[in-house]
């Protein structure tokens, strides 16, 4: 099943918003308090799962020290596999 645009760009949002931020080493706490958005709304944005108007955007470029542009640019997110996570293989130690 193809995935939504919009949903494509709620995703880029919020992953440009959390590799930014950590990038600069800011909390989500801090940057939600420099944005005025709650903590739970930031991440819930970082992880593309809410709608993001454009002043809560603007907040959040500014908190960042970017343009609300770059926020928006699509971020190279890589392609889900299906199926499940494989486990980590682990040694057998010797019997003996």
């Amino acid at each position: 099943m193809e995935r939504d645009h919009a949903d494509v760009v709620l995703e880029s949002i919020g992953a440009n918003v959390h590799r930014l931020r950590v990038r600069l080493g800011v909390t989500q706490e801090a940057l939600a308090e420099a944005a005025n958005i709650s903590t739970g709304f930031l991440q819930r944005l970082e992880r593309g799962k809410t709608n993001v108007g454009v002043v809560v955007l603007v907040r959040l470029a500014d908190a960042l020290a970017v343009e609300p542009g770059a926020l928006l640019r699509r971020a190279e997110l890589p392609e889900a596999t299906p199926g499940r996570p494989r486990k980590a293989r682990t040694k057998r130690q010797p019997q003996g």
